[in-house]
């Protein structure tokens, strides 16, 4: 698993009116090329009566599958630059669709080629960008008499904390990063002297808005 990656929180999409057409950014996060092909697929059914649905996509830890399409727009105007908007903002596991309703007037092939740019950044502005951070699940549980101090500590420390459940004993579920996680669990053996009884469960990606 990479320590982190960049990706979309959710589906989102918005528009805009260039020369009378009128362009739709859609964008999704997806997690292999079937669910891409599929998530275009549904939009070219939705928007049927559109002059042209283009799309790219990029999936894999290491941008492995790279896919666009011009979708019957002079090649390399249309999902060339919806592909580079994802390369250069470092996206993965995304699909981007870029609508277009033909307004009338042509916009030659600089023009398509900022008209599908900004198509696309509208799009993933829209669906939220986000990180997906590597944490280790780290569950420290203790007697009522600890839980004070280490709560304090771990506020102190600015731990990213699951549940607390409160039993004949506390247990909190904590989530330091990935590369933290070893130094985290001598760290809170420390912090309850020894008292705690510390559990260490699986890696698992979380959501955060910038890299912490």
């Amino acid at each position: 698993m990479l320590a982190h990656f960049k990706t979309i929180q959710s589906y989102g999409s918005s528009e805009i009116i260039i020369k009378k057409s009128r362009f739709i950014g859609h964008a999704k996060p997806v997690e292999s090329e079937e669910e891409a092909i599929h998530f275009i697929d549904a939009i070219k059914k939705q928007h049927s009566a559109a002059t042209h649905n283009c799309s790219a996509y990029v999936i894999g830890e290491r941008d492995q599958i790279q896919k666009q399409s011009d979708d019957g727009e002079p090649s390399g105007t249309a999902g060339k630059p919806i592909l580079e908007v994802i390369k250069h903002q470092g996206l993965k596991n995304i699909a981007v669709v870029v609508t277009r309703y033909f307004g009338g007037i042509m916009l030659g092939a600089g023009g398509l080629i900022r008209a599908y740019t900004d198509g696309a950044v509208i799009g993933i502005e829209a669906a939220q960008p986000i990180y997906k951070v590597n944490h280790r699940e780290v569950m420290v549980e203790v007697d009522y008499t600890w839980y004070g101090k280490l709560e304090n500590e771990l506020r102190n420390r600015g731990m990213l904390l699951g549940d607390i459940q409160f039993t004949d004993k506390v247990t909190v579920t904590c989530y330091p990063l990935e590369v933290e996680a070893d130094s985290f669990v001598s760290w809170a053996t420390d912090v309850t002297q020894g008292q705690g009884s510390i559990v260490v469960g699986e890696s698992e990606y979380r959501i955060h808005k910038d890299l912490p």
